[in-house]
């Protein structure tokens, strides 16, 4: 995972933090609407892990999660790609939507790839 500019970086942790701002939220709304919660906890566990994994490999920050969450996390990361790369293609060149996606697809993809490298450890 050499060579990421350091922009890069910052994009990629910026956009787990707003992904997990807005599962957070999802997941208020969804609780008090007495709606089923799952994916969502699943999601934002992922998201969690997926931040704490680029933390770690770039700012030596430690993180607590067992290897079995890891594991999991990188499946249910890997599980979005379709749906968002579904979503990424309707929208408009430019728009400020699509630069999200594109941003949020980067940090899966070296969210994804930091924890292979760690199970190569």
């Amino acid at each position: 995972m050499e060579n990421i500019s350091n922009v890069d970086k910052l994009e990629s942790i910026k956009s787990f933090q707003s992904t997990i701002r807005k599962l957070e939220k999802t997941l208020v709304t969804m609780t008090q609407k007495a709606a089923n919660t799952n994916l969502v906890k699943k999601r934002l566990k992922a998201s969690y892990i997926g931040l704490a994994i680029l933390e770690n490999v770039w700012n030596q920050k430690p993180h607590q999660y067992s290897l079995e969450d890891v594991a999991e996390a990188r499946n249910v990361l890997t599980g979005l790609f379709p749906s968002i790369e579904n979503s990424y293609a309707k929208l408009k060149a430019g728009s400020s939507q699509r630069t999200l996606l594109e941003r949020r697809i980067k940090a899966m993809e070296l969210a994804v790839q930091a924890i292979d490298n760690l199970s190569k450890d």
